[in-house]
């Protein structure tokens, strides 16, 4: 069997690290995670939004080398394309693979404005207007998945490779205490009592709090 290893820079903080994992957890791929230490100067660019290109998380896997979730996600899908990344109609299938790309490549003002944080709680986090513009789109991907594909997840009853880049913003949603519509809370709900989701979490929550200029008070 070919040994693999995911680096991950952090489970409370980082959202990519959580779905480079969840990926590998979906495919069924056996591996072993390597958490970078906090301490580390690369690590703390990575997480306080300082660097623009950080190769985490990454995939080892034998003499094949990944990086970038998105990357990881489509390496994995040709491995194993029993895993359900993607929905078997060719409508739904180029509908998820959009929302998977623009879920990678967009959102920056929520990236910024409300970082990934397990660990906190935030009851009264004034949301700024162009954060709001991104929640708002999220909220409508949400929706209209449910609505066309009959939900929990974004399409139909097993998660997908757009849960999997969602699963990040619901733990925001939850953090920030962000008001969303009843569609898009149900979907924060399924997505968080996802058996994958839960044990990230759990982990999270053990996890040393290293990044002190990301535990401020807002």
């Amino acid at each position: 069997m070919t040994a693999a290893t995911l680096t991950i820079s952090s489970r409370n903080y980082s959202s990519w690290s959580l779905r480079g994992w969840l990926v590998c957890r979906m495919a069924g791929l056996d591996f072993e995670t390597e958490l970078l230490s906090g301490n580390d100067a690369s690590t703390r660019a990575e997480l306080l939004h300082l660097s623009p290109s950080f190769l985490v998380p990454r995939l080892c896997h034998g003499d094949i080398v990944v990086w970038d979730t998105l990357a990881i996600a489509q390496y994995l899908n040709e491995i194993r394309p029993e895993a359900g990344f993607l929905p078997k109609d060719p409508v739904a299938r180029a509908h998820c693979r959009s929302i998977a790309g623009e879920m990678h490549g967009g959102f920056i003002n929520l990236r910024s404005a409300l970082p990934m944080n397990i660990k906190a709680r935030h009851t009264r986090f004034q949301i700024f207007n162009g954060a709001r513009g991104d929640i708002d789109r999220l909220v409508t991907i949400m929706e209209e998945c449910l609505s066309r594909y009959g939900g929990p997840y974004l399409f139909g009853e097993a998660p997908s490779l757009a849960d999997a880049m969602l699963a990040p913003v619901c733990s925001r949603f939850v953090t920030y205490a962000v008001p969303v519509s009843a569609g898009a809370a149900a979907y924060r709900d399924t997505i968080l009592a996802w058996p994958l989701m839960q044990e990230w979490i759990e982990a999270a929550l053990a996890e040393p709090d290293e990044i002190e200029e990301l535990d401020m008070e807002f």
